[in-house]
């Protein structure tokens, strides 16, 4: 039988549990950043193949070779441009060993990614793709690859060209099947516009054996996007261990296996057949993800609708007052987070900021960008909110401008008597939906807030007198469930010497903790907004545990909401959350609401709660 009938007829009977990452888990044991990983398969063989054994006995049908960037573009940097054909036969034949060692029935995938060039950039380098993608190609092929896997393509060009060279050369080898993998981001659109199901469909239409998705995005977001498409072949799925965060210095994932297994499992029962990971896991994951789709049976996908919205009128605008003078005056403050929609339509965001402002919220903080996903400015919603007579805190990472942009938009909400801002340095670009956007850090969040003072003194960074004061009020964050909470208040005193005069949490789940925070912050004399986040079902808990840097749900925590959905779910969310909020008020003059995926009744209820106290 060949290479193709085997794998194709397995796909069709049963799932098939692909391997996990090569480049994450490598960094992982000791092979530092910058590395040429790919150059390992000749210096440090017995690494590669070592990983490749845990992944084949922890589950994994489809082993990957470790050559995603071993194209001559890629490894010219580090002096190794003449050497693709011997690293890419080389990683094939690793794999093969470990394949055919083991027993299993299994398959080994020559991995190709893109080249890191468009088209015509690298025609003005004097390359060319089909070159490029030939030589790797047909190397991983001499060397014993079952199929070429293209993974992590976004550019629709790139990766049909890249497909037709696979096809062409694998029926030189015995019509070796080619799968080809998207990175989408998590709204399904690519960089250029196309929408992923119209690619896919193209894609099976030029010969592709096998379609599907990888990288960016999460097992959550990403069985959200299986649910959106409707395969009509199998559907090969390669999600991320949650988003990534970086702690000292490293790169880090937060997914359990467990969690990944079960998501793992729900992404086959939308239409998935081949599944397995990619960024962060580990051979930890697809052992528990294995263990999830023994059993399983092909289905078929299922497809869903949006929903689009109108915008409303708006109100006159009014003068906003500092929550600082609130604090002063005695009141009971509370702030409220309502991100920015990711889309255009803005009649529920508004409908939900309204009802916020109602039942008590002093002002409404809107996210910049948060975890490098695109919404709409928070800037321009922040305008909006003013008109509307609600006083806007705006969120401002150090990703995405320079310090003249930074500048910029401070004067921008100083002009339009906007004076509340939140200084971040802000989530890496490579972990949102668009990673190929560069990510600028002229300055982090302390260099920010040394901005933004020397701003209200009446000066820009480059010493220009702006005649007037904007009078900014600059806050910061704060991590209270950070492992090393020393570090963290160390952080905070350092933001607070460079101006920050009020201090915003992350979500807190338990009392203890916050009396906690409230003992470790007390000396600093400024005000603190702690963090409540009222969770909707133990779905929800899951996810916000594993895949949302800076959120630790304590066990406590999670075996209350376990199993619990709908008005149930909600109900016990909101429960913990007013314990918290109790706690909260006993130690600080005011609390700050977190408004999950614009389920707004819950905060509204929250604030009407802190209202009656």
């Amino acid at each position: 039988m060949t290479a193709t009938g085997s794998l194709l007829d397995s796909l069709k009977e049963s799932i098939l549990c692909g391997d996990g990452a090569m480049g994450t888990l490598l960094a992982e044991r000791g092979i530092p950043a910058g590395s040429c990983f790919e150059e390992l398969c000749l210096s440090r063989p017995e690494l590669i193949s070592e990983i490749h054994r845990e992944y084949l006995d922890a589950g994994a049908r489809i082993i990957t070779t470790n050559s995603f960037g071993a194209n001559s573009l890629k490894l010219a940097p580090f002096g190794h441009e003449s050497r693709v054909t011997e690293i890419n036969r080389e990683a094939a034949a690793l794999a093969r060993k470990a394949v055919d060692d083991s027993g299993a029935r299994a398959w080994v995938a020559g991995s190709v990614g893109p080249i890191g060039l468009r088209g015509n950039e690298a025609a003005g380098r004097g390359l060319r793709w089909e070159d490029l993608f030939r030589e790797q190609i047909a190397a991983l092929l001499l060397g014993g690859s079952d199929l070429i896997l293209l993974e992590t393509f976004q550019d629709p060009e790139e990766l049909t060209l890249a497909l037709s060279i696979a096809k062409s050369l694998g029926r030189e080898f015995g019509d070796r099947p080619v799968v080809t993998l998207i990175a989408s981001p998590e709204s399904g659109r690519l960089p250029g516009g196309a929408w992923i199901g119209d690619l896919l469909e193209s894609l099976e239409e030029q010969g592709a054996d096998l379609v599907g998705l990888n990288c960016v995005n999460g097992p959550q977001a990403m069985l959200r996007l299986v649910e959106k498409i409707a395969p009509t072949r199998p559907l090969a799925v390669f999600p991320n261990a949650g988003r990534p965060s970086y702690q000292e210095g490293r790169i880090s994932y937060g997914t359990s296996p467990e969690y990944f297994a079960d998501l793992g499992r729900r992404m086959a029962e939308a239409g998935a057949t081949l599944i397995g990971g990619c960024c962060g896991t580990s051979p930890r994951h697809i052992a528990a993800l294995a263990s999830a789709l023994t059993g399983l049976s092909p289905v078929a996908g299922k497809s869903h609708g949006t929903v689009s919205l109108n915008e409303e009128s708006v109100a006159p605008l009014l003068q906003e007052t500092s929550i600082l003078d609130l604090i002063a005056a005695g009141k009971t403050v509370i702030v409220t987070e309502l991100d920015p929609p990711k889309t255009l339509p803005l009649e529920r965001f508004f409908a939900a900021a309204e009802a916020l402002a109602k039942a008590g919220s002093d002002a409404i903080t809107l996210a910049d960008n948060s975890l490098a996903i695109l919404r709409v400015s928070n800037f321009a919603v922040a305008s909006m909110l003013k008109q509307r007579g609600i006083t806007p805190l705006l969120h401002l990472s150090c990703r995405d401008s320079n310090v003249i942009g930074l500048q910029s938009e401070l004067l921008g909400m100083a002009a339009m008597g906007m004076r509340h801002v939140l200084a971040l340095t802000g989530d890496p670009a490579k972990g949102g939906d668009h990673p190929e956007a560069t990510s600028v850090y002229d300055v982090n969040s302390v260099g920010l807030l040394e901005i933004i003072s020397r701003l209200n003194q009446g000066y820009t960074q480059a010493g220009t007198d702006l005649q007037a004061k904007p009078c900014l009020v600059a806050g910061c964050t704060f991590n209270p469930n950070a492992k090393n909470l020393d570090t963290q208040v160390q952080r905070l005193e350092r933001k607070i010497r460079a101006g920050a005069t009020y201090v915003m949490t992350q979500p807190v789940f338990e009392t203890s903790l916050v009396e906690e925070t409230a003992r470790r912050t007390a000396h600093f004399g400024v005000p603190v907004f702690v963090g409540v986040w009222p969770l909707l079902n133990g779905r929800q808990a899951k996810f916000l545990h594993n895949e949302v840097p800076g959120i630790l749900i304590p066990e406590r925590v999670m075996r209350r909401m376990e199993g619990l959905e709908g008005p149930e779910g909600r109900k016990e969310g909101v429960e913990i959350a007013k314990e918290v909020t109790r706690s909260v008020l006993d130690h600080f003059p005011g609390v700050y609401f977190m408004t999950p995926f614009l389920a707004y009744q819950t905060t509204e209820e929250l604030s009407a709660f802190v209202r009656s106290r």
